[in-house]
């Protein structure tokens, strides 16, 4: 119940932060890089969302889950504390990343493995 619980909430969580993303203006250069970002990172809340369904099932992909939390989060606090100019409200996205890659982590640690 926890896995299914966390893998939904993230879901709805990230497609409620990234959809309004595709209506911010675009930087003058690398427009197509962070639409791209923005668009894997919704193709991961659906994944989120099957995992979610049976985690059971699925438990193999809460692995490639957690690294995708931490692929952004770690990396952007770690620039942050270095003194690199990250915006903190960024700042505070990569801190819940990282936080939901822990609750990705710990349920994978919770559910079975399908027999």
């Amino acid at each position: 119940m926890f896995a299914a619980r966390m893998f939904r909430w993230a879901a709805i969580y990230g497609a409620v932060v990234l959809l309004p993303l595709y209506l911010t203006p675009l930087p003058p250069l690398g427009g197509e890089t962070f639409l791209g970002f923005v668009g894997l990172a919704l193709v991961f809340q659906a994944v989120f969302w099957i995992i979610g369904s049976e985690p059971v099932k699925y438990r193999a992909l809460m692995l490639p889950a957690v690294a995708e939390k931490v692929v952004f989060g770690l990396p952007t606090v770690a620039l942050a504390l270095r003194g690199y100019p990250v915006q903190p409200p960024v700042v505070v996205f990569a801190g819940i990343d990282l936080a939901l890659g822990l609750g990705f982590y710990l349920a994978w640690r919770r559910t079975p493995a399908a027999p």
